[in-house]
Parts: C-alpha cells; structure tokens; sequence
C-alpha cells in the first residue's frame, strides 16, 4: 500500500510516499480502506514535532479516517466488509489503516466520507469539553472562539444541540458569516479595543456563561474576566500563539473555574466513556443534529499543502485529505 512517511519531524518537506505491505487484521481488530482523513492544526503540530508527545518514529500523519471494511480480525462481530465507517487510529494518511473494532463506529448514510473524516476527534473533543467538562445547560449562553475552524464549528453545532445560545467569535467577516450559517445565534470580532463591551451587549450585560477556547490569544483574560458567576471558560489549544497566563484572584471573583479540555488522556483514561460519545455523535449525524463543515479537500498527492492549510488556521471548516478518489469502495 502506498503511505506517507518521515524518518524525522523536522519539516513537511520530510514526508515522502513509501510502499508498505498491506497490513492484516490481528483478534479484535479491523482493516479499512482509507477514503478520506481528516486534518487537523494538532495533526500539523504532530507531525513537526511541536506536540508535547512526540510520536515514535517512522511517522505517518493522520488520525481521523473514513472509508469502507476491507477485513475484520477473530472475534469481531458487529462489523462486515463493505461497511462504511469511520475511526480515530494512528498512521491515517495510508491506503489502509488498522483500528480496534470498539472505536470503529457506523457511518451514517447522511454523511460523505470526507464529512465522517471531519468528526471523530472535532466532535469528540467538543463534547468532552461541553458535556463533561463544562457540564453546558439548555438555555445557557457559549461564547467559542475560532468559530469558523474545525473544532470552532464542531461546538457551534454541539452547543446548539445541547440547547445553547451560541456567540461565534471570529478575526474577519468571512470567518463570522461561516460560523453564522453554521448555527451560531451571534458572532462577534476579535479586535482587542472596546471587546468587553460588544461581548456585554450581545448578552444583555450579564456576560456568557461558558467560554469554548481553542485560540487562547489575546482576549484570554478578557473572555475569563467577562464571564458570568459560577461561569466556565474551556482551555482547549493555543492556536493563538505564546501559552498566556490568568491572575489567580479572577477565579474566587467570578466564582468561576478554568479548565482544561484535553481529549488525548479522556481517551487513554475514560475510553468507554468515548466510545459511547462517538456513538452518541454519530446518532445526532443520523438525525441531522449535526453535520461536520467541510473544508478545502486536498488529493492525496498534496498531504504537505493539506497539513500546511491546517496549520495556518486561514480557512474555514475542516481540511480533509482524500486518499481514494472512488471514496474507498
């Protein structure tokens, strides 16, 4: 099978196609043909060595696949070949890729192969933060920065399926008017000067009551100091450039907490908690709850410029990379 594959996380440059054998599906695993994977800013952090873990090396990109079952592995039951589905495993910029039958969930027929690559770790990773974390209530009000990326839209679309009213914030009108068509109830800018009170007047002076950020930038403290009592603002990334700092004393102001979001360890630590998220998200998929905004769509000869457009945080929805232009069938 052809794979992309670096001896060395220095630069993007470092990635070639290489054949590698064809894997085979060991007990309780499956093989599927790749159709689509998803590309994430951590995927491009990943692959450059910028990650906090570092992968083993050789490394090939890529977590978030779709496609079709080639071969299931002794004792796997509940799936067939033929059967479209996606997961989150490693090495996914490949014709094939091996999962754990548990992770490999049923994609719906509502969704294309390059939409099922665009949610298991967006969609995951939102609902951890909202659900789990941030314990997010019908009725109340989400403020999520990087609205118009990936995982920005991920919890526009969650938050409105909780019951949220949601405040997309955004650098420019293009990326405002993407998170608006998308479901957000307001959008906000992201300029500096005078923020707090734009912020204050979209919610009536009482400030929102959960933060959703990926960006961690320069509205850091600002978002933290708007929120309401009791509220709580979701650290998420720091796509936003130098990790910033909050003064310790905001939080016993605001009776409010800070929180950290990281899917990584949920998976490692809680993965039946997981799994059955994954579930749960493909059942909103089939029912039109939610459904992943798709990006630009690069062919699998242009990986580097897929992982470049994802680590600029320019575009809006998720990048995607297909691997199999007959959508893995």
């Amino acid at each position: 099978m052809k794979a992309v594959v670096a001896d060395t996380l220095e630069s993007i440059e470092s990635y070639k196609f290489k054949d590698l054998e064809k894997p085979a599906p060991k007990k309780g695993q499956v093989l599927i043909r790749v159709a689509a994977c998803g590309v994430g800013y951590v995927d491009a952090l990943v692959a450059l060595g910028g990650y906090q873990v570092k992968p083993p090396l050789p490394h090939t990109p890529g977590r978030e696949v779709s496609g079709t079952v080639e071969a299931v592995g002794e004792g796997v039951t509940n799936l067939k070949p033929g059967d479209r589905v996606m997961t989150m495993t490693a090495n996914g910029f490949a014709e094939y890729a091996l999962a754990p039958a548990a992770m490999v969930i049923s994609v719906p027929q509502t969704l294309s192969f390059a939409e099922a690559a665009s949610l298991p770790l967006n969609y995951l990773t939102v609902s951890h933060g909202l659900k789990d974390r941030a314990a997010l209530a019908a009725g109340e009000t989400v403020l999520i920065f990087g609205a118009a990326g990936g995982v920005g839209s991920a919890a526009i679309q969650v938050a409105k399926a909780l019951g949220a009213r949601v405040i997309a914030a955004a650098s420019t009108e293009e990326k405002r008017t993407f998170a608006l068509a998308h479901g957000a109830d307001e959008a906000i800018d992201t300029d500096p000067e005078g923020w707090r009170d734009r912020l204050k007047a979209l919610t009536g002076g009482k400030g929102p009551d959960v933060v959703f950020d990926p960006v961690c930038g320069p509205l850091f403290e600002l978002a933290f100091r708007s929120l309401r009592w009791r509220g709580r603002h979701m650290v998420v990334g720091f796509v936003g450039g130098p990790i910033p700092a909050l003064p310790a004393n905001l939080t016993l102001m605001k009776g409010a907490a800070l929180m950290g979001v990281d899917v990584r360890q949920h998976m490692e630590k809680e993965l039946p908690q997981a799994i059955a998220t994954l579930q749960e998200l493909a059942g909103w998929a089939a029912e039109g709850k939610i459904r992943p905004p798709v990006g630009t769509v690069y062919p699998f000869d242009q990986f580097g410029a897929a992982m470049e457009a994802a680590l600029s945080g320019k575009g809006t929805g998720k990048v995607v990379l297909e691997v199999a232009a007959d959508g893995g069938a």
